[in-house]
């Protein structure tokens, strides 16, 4: 009798596999709240590629959400974990310690913006990462209070849930979320909101809802990921920072999605000169690895007693030589200085596209952190979601991978991989055009 293996590797490369087959077995086993913007089982990945199980080719303009900055199979990467795997897999690091931990923590450190002397901490995911900097915060200043911004993503654990600011999906029906979580705007002069207004927000929270001696924490992204991929302005991260200063509040900079390179600099926050006392990061990180991190100043970072923090698989040996794999590919590759002429590239395009299809109403770009916000009649009062999931769709059957965010699914996110060659950019871009096109043809009553 074969064994459960070897049937599996049989069955995934049986002729008769198809996307429509492993949708239905997927339905039948997976639960309905796991969705899934497209139904495209992959087989392959090499770079800014993706191959599916019935041999057909796309081009991957979402990175896993932020994650494969360095590509699908990153030569260094896939060495770095198969050298690993000769050594070691997993001893737990509160049990016993491993080097590229270490190395890990010495090099983020080194990399965080700000003279403080740094420490870091490694975890599995973006959520752990949030919800460990939320502790840390609490120990060291003793307040409960942590505050936020409307729009803003920071995980789907009952913490970082509570501290998101967007109903759907993240939100709906898992409620009571833990108290002592605020929300304040975030600045969005599209949708009508100055620095001025976001900073009174702040303030305004001091006077009606919570004293700002009983806040532990303002957490912000620098660049809002699922909430529509808006812009802080240096000006808001800077009076946040002097707003926190006045009042003992610790700055968390939420950079799960744009960290480990995505906006042109290793953390976004770097290109507003503010230092944060604590960083998040995770997704890029590892190349496609569970890997996350805390970076702070060494002093808030050692406030938690012994054995307060840390956790089972936190800081994966194979995770960690990852990690270390993409670092040594930004230098050698010059990544970072690659994520803006990307961003530069996709803007000029997208301009282009906008002259001839003025559904598209703003276009807006960190580096190679990219968005295009839809609205009908360029009208930014009424958004265009059922335009974008007719895009995303289209693109997907033309062989590009696209993904949308905004609170209103109105936003499509650009996040392909930094090693993508210009060719691959310009013929993904073509194709994004023609979905234009087919746009401005359709009929999305009847679609």
């Amino acid at each position: 009798m074969p064994s459960i293996l070897s049937s599996a590797s049989a069955m995934h490369n049986s002729p008769a596999t198809s996307n429509a087959t492993l949708m239905s077995r997927r339905n039948q086993a997976i639960p309905r709240g796991v969705g899934n913007i497209h139904e495209v089982f992959i087989a392959r990945g090499e770079n800014a590629e993706i191959w599916d199980v019935e041999g057909r080719r796309y081009i991957d303009f979402a990175g896993g959400i932020a994650v494969l900055n360095t590509g699908h199979r990153h030569a260094r990467v896939v060495e770095a974990v198969k050298d690993q795997l000769e050594r070691y897999t997993h001893t737990c690091f509160q049990v016993l310690a491993y080097e590229p931990y270490v190395e890990v923590a010495e090099r983020l450190n080194a990399l965080a913006p700000g003279k403080s002397p740094k420490k870091t901490l490694l975890l599995t995911t973006g959520a752990e990462a949030v919800e460990n900097a939320v502790k840390i915060a609490r120990s060291h200043t003793g307040r409960p209070g942590v505050i936020a911004f409307g729009g803003g993503y920071h995980g789907r654990t009952l913490l970082t849930m509570g501290l998101t600011g967007k109903v759907m999906p993240y939100k709906k029906g898992f409620g009571p979320f833990p108290a002592n979580i605020f929300h304040a705007q975030f600045p969005n002069l599209l949708h009508g909101v100055t620095v001025d207004d976001a900073i009174r927000s702040v303030e305004t929270l001091f006077k009606n809802d919570i004293e700002a001696t009983q806040v532990a924490a303002i957490i912000v992204e620098p660049v809002q990921g699922e909430g529509g991929f808006y812009i802080a302005p240096p000006e808001f991260l800077q009076r946040l920072r002097a707003l926190c200063d006045t009042h003992g509040i610790l700055l968390i900079a939420d950079e799960v999605q744009t960290g480990a390179g995505r906006t042109g600099t290793w953390f976004a926050i770097e290109q507003a000169g503010v230092e944060p006392d604590l960083i998040t990061v995770a997704k890029s990180l590892a190349g496609g690895f569970p890997l996350s991190a805390v970076v702070g100043r060494a002093d808030i970072m050692d406030t938690p007693h012994v054995g307060g923090l840390g956790g089972t698989y936190a800081g994966s040996p194979l995770a960690c030589a990852a990690a270390l794999a993409v670092m040594d590919a930004f230098e050698a590759q010059g990544l970072l200085k690659r994520s803006q002429e990307i961003g530069e590239r996709f803007t000029k395009r997208l301009k282009a596209m906008a002259v001839e299809h003025p559904i598209i109403g703003d276009i807006r770009s960190l580096g190679a952190m990219v968005a295009i916000e839809l609205f009908e009649g360029g009208d930014p009062s009424r958004p265009a979601p059922k335009a974008t999931s007719f895009l995303l769709a289209e693109a997907c059957r033309r062989g590009l991978i696209l993904i949308s965010c905004g609170t209103h699914g109105n936003v499509m996110r650009f996040l392909v991989p930094l090693t993508a060659s210009d060719a691959l950019l310009d013929e993904g871009l073509d194709i994004l055009s023609q979905c234009f096109g087919a746009l401005a043809k359709a009929d999305l009553e009847t679609v």
